[in-house]
């Protein structure tokens, strides 16, 4: 996804490097153990802030579409893909 927002201009390549550095930082202070899931999270959390950051999309829009997909992952059977409505 970060990739995708990089080649399509939405962020740029210096913001994607700044903010995932930071998320990464601050994963480690928080004393979080260093693995592909803090990694995971750390990526997120740096396309969430970078999307907020530059008002392309609200802390508010990203929350609703959080939850709805957890709503599809829930309603999905195993082995199918997710998909929102």
């Amino acid at each position: 996804m970060a990739s995708l927002l990089v080649s399509s201009g939405q962020i740029s390549p210096v913001s994607w490097a700044n903010a995932l550095g930071a998320a990464i930082r601050a994963s480690g202070e928080n004393g979080t153990a260093d693995d592909s899931e803090s990694y995971f999270i750390a990526v997120l959390s740096a396309i969430e802030a970078l999307l907020a950051d530059s008002g392309k999309m609200s802390k508010a829009e990203l929350h609703e579409r959080e939850h709805a997909w957890e709503e599809a992952y829930l309603r999905t059977p195993h082995g199918q893909p997710v998909t929102l409505d």
